[in-house]
């Protein structure tokens, strides 16, 4: 299991240059059987991250370029009449695949924003009361340029807390771009790489991750981090019960991509940001991202047992 993990990175590493705590919290995040949101300023190599990902773990992949005319029937598909058959048929949708690529989700409309909720939650969409399953595994890997740019929509919290994580890629170093500037095409180059493992690889590594022992204390823990954002001035409002489930996959998933067999409280600090930043607001409107300042008061207030 730990083979397949050291290629992907080896690989992916050389597509995505000097951007290896990103990469591992992409990854703990799929392995924890989440969804990533991207949030970053357009040309650093978020749309580049999410093909990475895809072609390196041998899934299926869609990219839908989120607008602001895109409609939800062109992401969850539509019943078209066939006048020889005299039947509707159902004609499937890009969310039809193992991995989404939302591209700037933020540019479309809340109506169209809102299609993925079913999918993201339930695996499954629901067109004209008929329910249709969708591939596993499934992933949804959306990109979001900031709010301060224009021709953006806001995300509101209900579409928010369904990405598991929220990760900023940045700007690369001196010597990532030197290396950038005078490398080959980042595309052309990914399709050289070969594929590191199939799906139902990754679906034996996803429960392998799910094995991971948790004690009591780190249940503490855990709790004792979510009630304070609950009951502390700190914050505008307090994490949700998906968003402590949350906690406690991504942390198995990170002590799994440690090669432990259990969590540590240090597993829960390092996917603190990425999973809590953009779930909390600070009471005085200070937040929304998943920079680790939002959410610093929980490290610095709530001991480890």
């Amino acid at each position: 299991m730990q083979k397949l993990l050291d290629a992907f990175f080896t690989q992916a590493n050389d597509i995505i240059l000097g951007k290896t705590p990103a990469l591992k919290l992409a990854m703990c995040c799929l392995l924890a059987r989440g969804h990533l949101l991207i949030e970053d300023v357009p040309g650093v190599g978020k749309t580049t991250l999410a093909n990475t990902l895809a072609h390196l773990l041998g899934l299926n992949y869609q990219r839908v370029q989120f607008t602001s005319d895109l409609l939800p029937a062109d992401i969850l598909g539509t019943t078209v009449f066939d006048p020889v058959k005299q039947v509707f048929t159902f004609h499937p949708g890009a969310v039809f695949t193992q991995v989404l690529l939302a591209d700037e989700i933020n540019r479309t409309t809340p109506k169209t924003q809102s299609a993925l909720l079913e999918a993201m939650e339930e695996k499954q969409v629901t067109i004209e009361r008929k329910t249709y399953d969708l591939p596993t595994p499934f992933f949804v890997i959306a990109t979001q340029n900031p709010l301060s740019q224009i021709g953006t929509y806001p995300l509101p919290e209900s579409q928010l807390d369904r990405f598991l994580m929220c990760i900023s890629l940045g700007f690369p170093d001196r010597y990532a771009e030197r290396s950038l500037l005078k490398g080959e095409d980042r595309r052309l180059l990914l399709q050289s790489k070969s594929i590191c493992m199939n799906p139902q690889q990754l679906i034996e590594l996803q429960n392998s991750v799910a094995a991971v022992h948790v004690s009591e204390a780190l249940l503490d823990y855990l709790q004792a981090l979510i009630h304070y954002t609950r009951q502390s001035d700190d914050y505008a409002y307090g994490l949700s019960p998906r968003a402590g489930l949350a906690l406690l996959a991504a942390a198995r998933a990170w002590a799994f991509l440690n090669n432990r067999s259990m969590v540590l409280p240090e597993d829960v600090q390092a996917i603190l940001g990425a999973v809590a930043g953009h779930r909390l607001r600070r009471a005085h409107g200070i937040g929304g991202s998943a920079s680790d300042s939002v959410v610093a008061p929980l490290l610095e207030k709530v001991a480890v047992p």
